[in-house]
């Protein structure tokens, strides 16, 4: 894919993310020195996402553990233009057009835009919540404050982590996932088993196989109709039905758009000047071999530092394990660590502990060849971490 066309002596990096951040960061610690528009449709200044389902929604992390600006990224020179939403795109040209009126031309940008929650269709009672921003947690804490009872529809990393919030409140809780196991996609049928009994291990009811049919209630919610008749009581539902990257806006402006920003390895797009990055970029992986769009908070901090190199005409390579993909997740006090990928015609074996026993396990997923291309880890993170890196050097 192209670079950037003459010198940069300009940037507008599209995202007020840590995505964004970590473009900016990169920008200046490479050496450029010219003039950084950051553009946030939020109000906030960047801040931490992972807390939001757990720590933050629980009330044990305040607002500013959150914040991931600090006294150093005074010196980086940005202009913010936060609270203004990004709707068009001059790719070509490298315009961004604001939702007030104002136009921003660069020699370069960054898109950092993120994704947005699945919203369930139709109207929605009040109560039902999703879960992605600042205000949806806050919104969401709000109500569970005072419920009894919460309904999760979909049983993915982000409802199990509310889910397990919300267990650990006091609040009876029940996820309803239309797989017939959870995180089947991602951890195959085994794995994913092991993963939903960590539910029901800790009191929590897990509805598998099964859809919505409809919500209950108005103008609040009082629960869930389940596609095979049963009604699930609930003051608080959450959908946790997957995430929309943002690019709608970016549709007729010269880029490839599928699932994302397609992107070449390093994020740089078909478009001189313009790259792509975190959750909004579809990017090629060199360890899967093809596109893939990583919503994870390592791929967001590190995937920048690549892109702003490939924009400026500079050289930097991550730390080998950092090249094999990673993403964490914590649930019922435990401590979920996936790397690689897991192939569909391949296998899972053990390599330490019991999946129901103390102490957590470890365990590996072959391709169809008998390579060891995926690791799972449960509460054993110096294990899971020797894989980690094993898998970095077949890479």
């Amino acid at each position: 894919m192209p670079g950037p066309v003459g010198p940069i002596r300009s940037v507008t990096v599209v995202g007020a993310s840590l995505a964004g951040l970590a473009a900016v960061r990169a920008l200046r610690a490479q050496g450029f020195a010219g003039p950084v528009t950051v553009v946030g449709a939020e109000r906030h200044t960047p801040y931490d996402r992972p807390p939001l389902s757990k720590g933050y929604l629980a009330g044990t992390v305040p607002d500013e553990d959150l914040e991931l600006t600090g006294p150093d990224d005074a010196a980086l020179g940005v202009q913010w233009r936060l609270g203004c939403t990004a709707i068009g795109f001059d790719g070509p040209g490298r315009v961004v057009a604001l939702d007030d009126g104002t136009e921003l031309a660069a020699d370069a940008v960054v898109l950092a835009t993120g994704a947005r929650a699945r919203p369930l269709p139709g109207p929605v009672p009040g109560g039902v919540h999703t879960l992605r921003t600042l205000d949806d947690a806050r919104a969401l804490r709000a109500d569970l404050a005072t419920a009894r009872r919460l309904v999760v529809i979909g049983a993915g990393f982000v409802g199990a982590e509310v889910a397990s919030t919300a267990a650990g409140l006091g609040i009876g809780v029940d996820v309803v996932e239309l797989a017939a196991v959870p995180l089947q996609r991602a951890l195959g049928a085994e794995m994913g088993e092991v993963c939903g009994r960590l539910h029901e291990a800790n009191g929590v009811r897990l509805h598998r196989g099964v859809g919505v049919e409809r919500l209950l209630g108005s103008p609040r919610v009082t629960g869930v109709r389940l596609a095979d008749g049963r009604e699930l009581p609930a003051d608080v539902v959450l959908a946790g039905i997957g995430a929309v990257p943002n690019t709608e806006w970016l549709a007729g402006s010269g880029l490839t758009l599928a699932d994302g920003v397609v992107t070449d390895a390093r994020g740089m797009t078909g478009l001189p000047g313009v790259v792509a990055v975190g959750d909004c970029a579809n990017s090629h992986r060199d360890y899967t071999g093809g596109l893939l769009r990583l919503e994870h908070w390592t791929n967001a901090l590190q995937q920048p530092t690549v892109a702003v190199a490939a924009l400026l005409g500079t050289e930097h390579a991550l730390p080998a394990h950092h090249t094999v993909p990673y993403f964490w997740s914590d649930q019922y006090g435990s401590r979920i660590q996936f790397a690689g990928h897991r192939a569909p015609d391949g296998r899972v074996r053990l390599v330490e502990g019991e999946p129901d026993g103390p102490g957590g396990f470890v365990a590996v997923f072959d391709d169809a060849a008998g390579e060891p291309v995926g690791v799972l880890g449960i509460d054993r993170p110096r294990p899971f971490g020797g894989w980690r890196r094993r898998l970095a050097a077949r890479g």
